[in-house]
């Protein structure tokens, strides 16, 4: 089971607007949300469902609203939360920022959609590219004629329209790969792991069938294949046009592909990896005087590859001040109300090694409360590089017409939540 109503609340709990979609909830129960999360708040016990009798709250925070939706039965809240989080990814579409104002200027629309995206407690059509089809912006103008509903809402393919045609037919692969890594003080690597995603920009005729190749280890072994390098991929997860009972079993990857921009795949690959960009550091303090600081930062990747946009913040203490800056490379600036100094190096080659010294002054007259320790961030990108070597095999694509398509294939690797603590 699903949900029975949705609610859009403002921050002190009005009801923007809701959609009773099942009627076996009270509508004022929602009376009792804002209360429960406020008393959940101060008890530092804050949950993301809150229960009223027989009566359970799934609730999300975005910008200045709550989305709330009730249920009395023992409902499926992964699908619940999913579904939040569409509406949310929707109304962003259609309003560019979805926000307490947005909700009020565009009431109509916004009805129309809570209509179309659940049926009866259970999400239906989601795609916000096909519900811009026939529900427009313009929904509050008398039209003569009646607004036909395209045939892809009742299609076995909802997530593509009929009749889509290109001069020249072409798809776009992305392979993106954030690294995650914490280092500790020691210099040990504490956790690591590598979150991927496949994403496709597709300008393709008609309805092709793609067949993407990874080179998927479970693949390799099922095919007796054992050549090259493969990889292990764990939490996979698929746009809903990927045929998963034929992924289950032969791993092939089938699918009929959204128009545009989409989000084919994600995964991830809970491997040790060693840090793409190493820091070292020493911060020294000088009671009631100044704090130096030093920072050594070297690409640990292959020569031919650059990093690009790096940046190494460094914590610095709240009370510092008269900052001076010595970089081999970059510029260095200080940024006063984080409390960093952020080093910025537009151009890494791999292999290669930088230094940054920062001087501050500190007050005469301690601080009496302790500072924690804040860690170092490092961002990057490093294109047509992935740290998992992840290979897009092959992207056959099939369509009935039998035209030529290109497909084109880019990796990146970027820096996810990247941290290395410091001593000082």
């Amino acid at each position: 089971m699903s949900a029975s109503a949705v609610f859009v609340l403002d921050l002190k709990g009005k009801v923007l607007i809701c959609r009773n979609y099942k009627g076996d909830v009270d509508m004022v129960e929602i009376d009792h949300f804002l209360p429960l999360l406020m008393q959940q708040e101060e008890e530092g016990l804050l949950c993301p469902v809150l229960s009223h009798g027989n009566v359970h709250f799934l609730w999300i925070k975005h910008s200045n609203l709550y989305l709330v939706a009730t249920t009395n039965k023992n409902s499926n809240a992964s699908l619940v939360y999913a579904f939040l989080y569409k509406i949310v990814e929707v109304f962003t579409g259609y309003f560019k920022e979805l926000e307490e104002e947005s909700i009020q200027d565009n009431f109509v629309v916004v009805y129309e959609l809570l209509d179309e995206l659940m049926d009866f407690g259970f999400p239906q059509t989601t795609d916000s590219k096909i519900l811009q089809e026939y529900i427009t912006q313009e929904g509050n103008k008398l039209e003569v004629t009646k607004t036909k509903v395209p045939t892809t809402v009742t299609n076995a393919v909802s997530w593509r329209s009929e009749g889509i045609k290109y001069k020249k037919n072409e798809v776009f692969i992305d392979v993106i790969e954030s690294i995650n890594v914490l280092v500790n003080a020691n210099g040990s690597v504490m956790s690591s792991d590598i979150v991927g995603s496949i994403k496709l920009k597709t300008m393709l005729s008609g309805m092709p069938e793609l067949r993407l190749g990874l080179n998927d280890r479970v693949l390799f072994a099922l095919t007796g294949r054992d050549k090259g390098k493969t990889v292990t991929m764990e939490d996979v997860k698929f746009h809903q046009c990927v045929r998963l009972s034929r992924f289950e079993n032969d791993r092939t990857i089938s699918f009929i592909p959204p128009d545009g921009e989409s989000e084919l795949m994600s995964y991830r690959i809970n491997t040790h990896v060693k840090p793409l960009i190493w820091i070292e550091s020493a911060i020294e303090k000088f009671s009631h005087s100044r704090v130096e600081i030093m920072v050594k930062a070297k690409g640990q990747f292959k020569k031919q590859s650059v990093a690009n946009n790096v940046e190494v913040r460094v914590p610095v203490p709240s009370d510092a001040d008269s900052p001076k800056f010595k970089t081999s490379t970059g510029h260095a600036k200080y940024v006063p109300e984080k409390n960093l100094v952020v080093w910025t190096i537009k151009s890494f080659p791999g292999g290669k090694e930088f230094l940054m010294r920062a001087h501050f002054g500190l007050p005469s007259v301690e601080k009496d409360e302790l500072e924690g320790k804040p860690p170092i961030t490092v961002n990057f990108e490093i294109p047509y590089f992935t740290v998992s070597g992840i290979q897009v095999r092959y992207m056959k694509i099939i369509e009935k017409s039998g035209y030529q398509a290109l497909p084109w294939v880019r990796y990146i690797t970027q820096s996810g939540d990247y941290q290395l603590r410091t001593n000082a």
